[in-house]
């Protein structure tokens, strides 16, 4: 049996950017990072608590990367956004605007339970996070 069930793809033109401001911005942490010669990122396994996400480039030539496309290129729309778990979500709020996110709905209480908010990290992608756990009711 896997430990992870699911695990969101994520796509950047600069992920070498992507990954440090991850890491630094909402708390990930490095599982595996593959690089070429260049030192570039090519592939990435980041880590926060028990979710695992998945950080590659973005190549529009390969069968796969036909399919996708980034958010500076689709005016800023997002087609799917992960949401990610957090105890101490206050805190992490506080740290992610620290360092650089942007903050596309204020941190708020929900009516279904818990708080979160949602940001946009440098290349527009939207993060969720939150405090409300579904897998807990």
């Amino acid at each position: 049996m896997s430990k992870f069930g699911a695990i969101p793809n994520l796509i950047y033109s600069d992920v070498n950017t992507a990954v440090s401001f991850i890491k630094t911005a909402f708390g990930f942490k490095e599982h595996k990072v593959y690089k070429n010669d260049s030192g570039n990122i090519v592939h990435a396994q980041l880590i926060l608590g028990n979710a695992l996400i998945m950080v590659n480039p973005f190549n529009p030539y390969t069968a796969f990367g036909k399919m996708l496309n980034l958010p500076k290129n689709l005016n800023g729309y997002n087609t799917q956004t992960p949401y990610f778990v957090i105890e101490n979500i206050d805190a992490h709020y506080k740290n992610a605007i620290a360092n650089g996110a942007e903050i596309i709905i204020e941190i708020k209480d929900e009516s279904y339970g818990g708080r979160g908010y949602s940001c946009k990290d440098p290349e527009g992608n939207i993060w969720n996070f939150g405090s409300y756990n579904p897998y807990l009711e």
